[in-house]
């Protein structure tokens, strides 16, 4: 039997996909796609990003996490120099709430 996935993408960044350049915009609806198909698809993170994965867009990153059996959260979206900085201070943050 196959799993079915659902993208919880949160509304900053689906704004922040909306805006970007349509050649980039759909590299990004294509990797979104290739979660559905494969979650497992990212590089496994590790050390204090330890449970999420990473994904490739040209020099952009999709930071998100397989949260439930059939949920794919996308966790941060950015450029590869930042993100992983970046990614820490938005799970630290939810964690001290």
């Amino acid at each position: 039997m196959v799993a079915i996935y659902q993208i919880r993408l949160p509304d900053e960044l689906a704004e922040l996909i909306r805006g970007l350049h349509p050649e980039l915009k759909g590299r990004f609806k294509s990797a979104l796609a290739m979660f559905l198909a494969d979650p497992h698809c990212g590089k496994v993170l590790r050390e204090e990003l330890n449970g999420l994965r990473t994904f490739r867009v040209k020099r952009m990153r999709i930071v998100y996490r397989i949260a439930d059996p059939q949920i794919i959260e996308v966790v941060a979206i950015g450029p590869r120099h930042n993100i992983y900085e970046e990614t820490f201070r938005i799970i630290s943050r939810r964690e001290k709430n």
